[in-house]
Protein backbone atom coordinates (compact mmCIF):
# COMPACT_ATOMS: atom_id res chain seq x y z
CA UNK A 1 0.00 0.00 0.00
CA UNK A 2 3.05 2.14 0.35
CA UNK A 3 3.42 2.91 -3.29
CA UNK A 4 -0.32 3.44 -3.83
CA UNK A 5 -0.34 7.17 -1.98
CA UNK A 6 3.22 7.95 -2.58
CA UNK A 7 2.23 10.52 -5.09
CA UNK A 8 -0.90 11.81 -2.87
CA UNK A 9 2.19 12.28 -0.27
CA UNK A 10 4.42 14.53 -2.37
CA UNK A 11 1.49 16.56 -3.46
CA UNK A 12 0.05 17.11 -0.20
CA UNK A 13 3.43 18.38 1.41
CA UNK A 14 4.21 20.57 -1.66
CA UNK A 15 0.59 22.00 -1.36
CA UNK A 16 0.93 22.79 2.67
CA UNK A 17 4.85 22.19 3.03
CA UNK A 18 4.60 20.18 6.18
CA UNK A 19 7.17 18.67 7.95
CA UNK A 20 7.23 15.23 10.51
CA UNK A 21 7.91 17.81 13.38
CA UNK A 22 5.15 19.81 14.51
CA UNK A 23 4.86 23.30 17.40
CA UNK A 24 1.67 21.90 19.34
CA UNK A 25 -1.08 19.55 17.81
CA UNK A 26 -3.69 21.76 16.64
CA UNK A 27 -6.82 19.99 14.81
CA UNK A 28 -4.90 21.37 11.36
CA UNK A 29 -1.97 19.49 12.41
CA UNK A 30 -3.36 16.27 13.53
CA UNK A 31 -5.32 15.86 10.08
CA UNK A 32 -2.33 17.39 8.15
CA UNK A 33 -0.28 14.23 10.31
CA UNK A 34 -2.92 12.12 9.02
CA UNK A 35 -2.64 12.84 5.37
CA UNK A 36 1.60 12.93 5.82
CA UNK A 37 1.13 9.29 6.62
CA UNK A 38 -1.85 8.36 4.08
CA UNK A 39 0.29 9.28 1.58
CA UNK A 40 3.30 7.48 2.42
CA UNK A 41 1.35 4.43 2.47
CA UNK A 42 1.97 4.64 6.79
CA UNK A 43 -1.36 3.50 8.17
CA UNK A 44 0.86 2.32 11.67
CA UNK A 45 1.70 6.29 11.62
CA UNK A 46 -2.37 7.12 10.48
CA UNK A 47 -3.55 5.33 13.10
CA UNK A 48 -1.17 7.55 16.08
CA UNK A 49 -3.73 10.61 14.40
CA UNK A 50 -7.07 8.73 15.34
CA UNK A 51 -8.63 7.72 18.34
CA UNK A 52 -9.76 4.67 19.67
CA UNK A 53 -12.98 5.58 19.85
CA UNK A 54 -12.93 7.11 16.47
CA UNK A 55 -15.70 7.49 13.59
CA UNK A 56 -15.38 7.07 9.64
CA UNK A 57 -18.19 7.56 7.51
CA UNK A 58 -18.55 7.32 4.04
CA UNK A 59 -21.80 8.76 2.95
CA UNK A 60 -23.32 7.04 -0.27
CA UNK A 61 -25.52 3.81 -1.89
CA UNK A 62 -24.56 0.22 -1.50
CA UNK A 63 -23.31 0.39 -4.81
CA UNK A 64 -20.31 1.65 -3.59
CA UNK A 65 -18.14 -0.78 -1.57
CA UNK A 66 -16.47 1.13 0.65
CA UNK A 67 -19.99 3.02 1.66
CA UNK A 68 -20.42 2.72 5.32
CA UNK A 69 -19.43 3.65 8.79
CA UNK A 70 -16.19 2.19 10.03
CA UNK A 71 -14.87 2.21 14.03
CA UNK A 72 -12.00 2.53 15.83
CA UNK A 73 -8.33 2.95 14.46
CA UNK A 74 -8.47 -0.56 12.59
CA UNK A 75 -11.87 0.82 10.91
CA UNK A 76 -9.96 3.89 9.66
CA UNK A 77 -7.71 1.51 8.28
CA UNK A 78 -10.42 -0.73 6.97
CA UNK A 79 -12.06 2.39 5.04
CA UNK A 80 -8.57 3.29 3.20
CA UNK A 81 -8.13 -0.70 2.63
CA UNK A 82 -11.59 -0.96 1.38
CA UNK A 83 -11.16 1.97 -0.95
CA UNK A 84 -7.43 0.54 -2.26
CA UNK A 85 -8.95 -2.85 -2.77
CA UNK A 86 -11.64 -1.84 -5.35
CA UNK A 87 -9.79 1.46 -7.03
CA UNK A 88 -6.60 2.36 -8.60
CA UNK A 89 -6.07 5.60 -7.34
CA UNK A 90 -4.64 7.93 -10.12
CA UNK A 91 -5.07 11.52 -8.27
CA UNK A 92 -5.63 12.68 -5.28
CA UNK A 93 -5.04 16.00 -4.13
CA UNK A 94 -5.98 17.93 -1.20
CA UNK A 95 -7.00 21.23 -2.05
CA UNK A 96 -7.53 23.63 1.05
CA UNK A 97 -8.22 23.05 4.52
CA UNK A 98 -9.89 25.19 6.98
CA UNK A 99 -10.10 24.88 10.98
CA UNK A 100 -12.94 26.15 13.11
CA UNK A 101 -11.92 24.99 16.68
CA UNK A 102 -12.10 21.45 17.00
CA UNK A 103 -13.41 20.98 12.97
CA UNK A 104 -11.67 20.60 9.89
CA UNK A 105 -12.94 20.81 6.68
CA UNK A 106 -11.14 19.56 3.67
CA UNK A 107 -11.64 20.10 0.21
CA UNK A 108 -10.21 17.84 -2.36
CA UNK A 109 -9.95 16.20 -5.74
CA UNK A 110 -9.32 12.35 -6.80
CA UNK A 111 -9.04 10.82 -9.75
CA UNK A 112 -9.32 6.67 -9.66
CA UNK A 113 -9.53 3.64 -12.13
CA UNK A 114 -12.14 0.63 -10.93
CA UNK A 115 -10.54 -2.44 -10.54
CA UNK A 116 -13.71 -4.51 -11.91
CA UNK A 117 -14.31 -2.64 -14.78
CA UNK A 118 -11.82 0.11 -16.07
CA UNK A 119 -14.27 2.65 -15.55
CA UNK A 120 -12.70 6.28 -14.34
CA UNK A 121 -14.29 8.33 -11.13
CA UNK A 122 -12.91 11.82 -11.15
CA UNK A 123 -14.91 13.44 -8.16
CA UNK A 124 -14.39 16.69 -5.65
CA UNK A 125 -14.74 15.71 -2.53
CA UNK A 126 -15.10 17.25 0.87
CA UNK A 127 -14.15 15.40 4.26
CA UNK A 128 -15.02 16.99 8.03
CA UNK A 129 -12.85 15.61 10.46
CA UNK A 130 -13.64 16.81 14.32
CA UNK A 131 -10.58 16.65 16.74
CA UNK A 132 -10.17 16.36 20.38
CA UNK A 133 -7.47 15.54 23.01
CA UNK A 134 -4.87 15.92 19.77
CA UNK A 135 -6.66 13.04 17.92
CA UNK A 136 -9.41 12.56 15.09
CA UNK A 137 -12.65 11.26 16.76
CA UNK A 138 -14.78 11.50 13.48
CA UNK A 139 -14.32 11.85 9.66
CA UNK A 140 -17.39 12.27 7.27
CA UNK A 141 -16.67 12.38 3.81
CA UNK A 142 -19.09 13.55 1.06
CA UNK A 143 -19.11 13.25 -2.77
CA UNK A 144 -20.82 12.81 -6.00
CA UNK A 145 -21.88 9.18 -4.98
CA UNK A 146 -24.73 9.56 -7.37
CA UNK A 147 -21.90 9.54 -10.16
CA UNK A 148 -19.77 6.86 -8.36
CA UNK A 149 -22.76 4.74 -8.03
CA UNK A 150 -23.48 4.93 -12.28
CA UNK A 151 -19.75 3.88 -12.58
CA UNK A 152 -19.34 1.11 -10.25
CA UNK A 153 -22.75 -0.86 -11.18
Amino acid sequence: MKNLFKRSAIAFVMVFGLSNTYAQNTPLEVVGKMYEAFGKGDMDGLKLTVSDNSVWVYEGPKEIPYTGTYNGKDGAVKFISNIASNVDILDFKVNKMVADGNTVIVLGFEKQKIKKNGKILEQKWVQVYTVENGLITRMEEYANTDGAKRLFA
